[in-house]
């Protein structure tokens, strides 16, 4: 129910010709990717469908009904036939024979295995008995922000019985489980015309014997509230109306980029975070607003937007009228701890004797007036998605606050689902975090084939990536590889000459409004040139300086700004070569200018240590395949000192090495992986020659 959602009317998707001879469990399937495709239908990972359907018993060959039901941790947006759970419906049923009471409601989670049909892996979650006990074939359960904003009214129980007579019912608040199963075939029995149900403080049920018929009574039912509320809201100014007024879009993102890598460094404690930053107009609406440190302060509502948001945002204390960043900088540190200590007191307050530990204390959303919302998790789409419930959240307010008021979850009950012990056995599932999971790399020359080999290696080990290159056209095919495969949450790419100072200082504020900051600074981007001494001109020599020596130290001067401003460490690692350590013919200009950039790799480690700041060289020799300073001239005219042709130059470089092998663009990488990883945390102003071996390169 955003302020554009009042206008726009739900597209009913569904297309007759696509559905027919469609099975009902592939309905189900089209059903639910055509609900998720909306945002304003359901948030990411919000909600479920299901339908109950007729299956050939693989044991008895007879006939049996099956419910199909969106499994543990998925998504109806994107769900596949493999993300539903399938059980037994005689056995759902059977389950309530041995149902011991609501105290002992979470013990028939561990009783759904039991009830899979043919075997199907996927886990079945904790909203399957709310769809196995309505007494319909198909049920929609969803949250949308418009149901929300009725559910999280204080008389939202009036408000329902207002807007939708007694098509759709109402039931109080009962945390997601067995019991409110029950409750939901309760309800159906006593109200058999009845076309669904409001969850106070939680969502919408809707359902039908037919799956295009609950289809679009889904969508009826969200449109009727978005209309009813358009009606009540209009002209009316939202959260009381504003205080404050917004800077301008690049100093809303100047701002960011100062205060991101700050939060950052103070909330990565426990594990490395990473950042999103948000200021669509429904944010700065509210960030803005009279209410909204009030409204903030009470929390969210639905247990999806609370899971993913916390308990309450943290207010940052900046003033756009005054453009405070410098003080708010310096108050910062005492902000982050009184949300601390109030998160700890708030768990202190509401923990049972079998309570999962304490966990992470810091705030998840941070609102800065005049600004927009920043939010911070373990891995970017979780940050990018937390700060999507919170703009749930912030919708549900709006509405709420018009027409009633707004009521978030009881602290208790907000507790009880946070710290719910079959929410802690799901994160205890969890696979273990990759190697460079919640790092920020940001990678110069990322378009050649080192840079993109590095990328490739540190997306892999969870990583996110800033491509930095002065080819524009290479960096998009880069950064659209890697998106389709590793997801575009975590690739970036920003064009940047290493020699433009303040494109270098550009590109590093864009990396901390994307990302948050940066861990690991790649230092990569490279020329070559070859001619005699006696025809080398000041114009090539100062071209070398400027990219290799000039160029390393200022990607490196600004990395470390925010690395100290983050004070978590970090890790620099110089792409030099061979011949930083050993003279080549023809090359003064190029092994000059690499010698620089090795001792000035030296330099900056005995400055960073203190920081816990590692600076580590890589030295390639030969890397023909994908690299692009090999592309023209300077592969003339290696090959005409060494007097080759372009095709003899690598079997030449081969033969001449030791170990008689070629360098690829993966090694470099592994070694860059190696230096940027935990693996070499004890390493720093060190060397690693990766040239198959150079008796004239060895560093001792």
């Amino acid at each position: 129910m955003t302020n554009s959602g009042a206008t726009q009317r739900l597209v009913n998707g569904w297309d007759d010709v696509k559905a027919k001879g469609m099975s009902e469990s592939e309905k189900l399937l089209y059903r639910s990717n055509l609900l998720g495709s909306d945002k304003r239908i359901t948030n990411y990972g919000g909600g479920n469908t299901s339908a109950k359907v007729m299956e050939k018993d693989p044991l008895t060959g007879e006939r049996v009904e099956v419910l199909w039901v969106k499994g543990s941790g998925g998504d109806v947006g994107s769900i596949k036939m493999d993300g539903f759970a399938t059980l037994y419906m005689d056995k759902l049923r059977a389950l309530k024979g041995i149902y011991r009471g609501v105290e002992f409601e979470d013990e028939m989670v561990g009783l759904l295995p039991h009830c899979t049909w043919n075997l199907n892996p996927r886990a079945a979650s904790i909203d399957t008995p709310l769809h196995a006990y309505v007494p319909r074939k198909h049920v929609d359960h969803m949250h949308p922000d418009a149901i929300i904003a009725i559910a999280a009214s204080k008389n939202s129980r009036e408000l329902t019985q207002e807007i939708f007579g007694n098509d759709i019912g109402w039931l109080p608040w009962k945390k997601p489980g067995y019991e409110l199963g029950l409750w939901l075939e309760k309800f159906c029995l006593e109200n058999p015309n009845a076309k669904g149900v409001v969850l106070e403080s939680h969502g919408l049920f809707t359902w039908d014997d037919d799956a295009k018929a609950c289809y679009e009574l889904t969508l009826e039912i969200i449109q009727k509230a978005m209309d009813w509320f358009a009606a009540k809201t209009e002209g009316k100014a939202a959260f009381g109306g504003a205080v404050h007024t917004s800077l301008g879009a690049d100093a809303r993102r100047a701002v960011a980029a100062r205060l991101m890598p700050a939060i950052r460094g103070m909330v990565s404690g426990q594990q490395h975070m990473v950042g999103h930053f948000d200021d669509q107009p429904a944010v700065l609406e509210f960030v803005n607003s009279k209410n909204m440190e009030p409204l903030a302060a009470l929390g969210t509502s639905c247990p999806d937007h609370f899971l993913r948001t916390k308990i309450r945002p943290l207010v940052v204390a900046f003033d756009p009228a005054k453009n405070n960043v410098d003080e708010v900088l310096e108050g910062l540190p005492a902000q982050v701890a009184a949300y601390r200590e109030d998160y700890a007191a708030y768990y202190n307050r509401c923990k049972k004797d079998n309570s999962p530990a304490l966990r992470d204390p810091n705030a998840v959303v941070y609102l800065v007036p005049g600004v927009g919302m920043i939010t911070f998790a373990k891995d970017k789409a979780t940050a990018r998605i937390s700060g999507e419930f919170y703009v749930n959240a912030i919708n549900v307010m709006r509405g709420s606050s018009a027409v009633s008021e707004y009521c978030g979850l009881p602290e208790q009950e907000a507790f009880d689902i946070e710290y719910w012990l079959l929410e802690e056995a799901k994160l205890q599932r969890m696979p273990k975090p990759k190697s460079l999971a919640g790092r920020v790399a940001l990678i110069t020359g990322g378009a050649g084939g080192i840079g993109a080999a590095t990328a490739y290696r540190y997306l892999s080990e969870g990583a996110c990536v800033m491509l930095a290159d002065i080819n524009a056209t290479s960096l998009e095919e880069v950064r659209a590889g890697f998106a389709k495969q590793f997801g575009a949450d975590v690739v970036r790419t920003v064009e940047m000459n290493v020699t433009d100072e303040q494109a270098v200082i550009d590109a590093y504020a864009y990396t901390s409004v994307e990302f948050g900051g940066v861990d690991i600074l790649v230092s990569n981007a490279g020329i070559a040139s070859s001619a005699p001494v006696e025809k080398t001109t000041l114009e090539l020599w100062n071209k070398n300086m400027d990219i290799l020596s000039t160029g390393y130290f200022l990607v490196s001067r600004e990395a470390f700004k925010v690395l100290r401003q983050q004070n978590i460490g970090g890790s620099v690692v110089f792409v030099a070569s061979k011949n930083g350590l050993a003279a080549s013919p023809n090359a003064s200009a190029y092994c000059t200018a690499k010698a620089a950039e090795i001792h000035l790799a030296r330099c900056l480690a005995l400055e960073g240590a203190e920081a816990g700041i590692r600076v580590n060289v890589v030295n390639p020799d030969a890397v023909l395949r994908g690299s692009k300073i090999w592309e023209g001239e300077w592969l003339e005219q290696r090959a005409g000192t060494y007097g080759t042709d372009k095709e003899g130059l690598e079997e030449m470089y081969r033969n001449r090495s030791m170990l008689k092998r070629s360098v690829l663009p993966e090694d470099i990488a592994e070694a860059a992986y190696f230096l940027a990883s935990e693996a070499s945390a004890k390493s720093t102003g060190n060397i690693i020659n990766v040239d198959a071996g150079n008796v004239q390169a060895f560093t001792r």
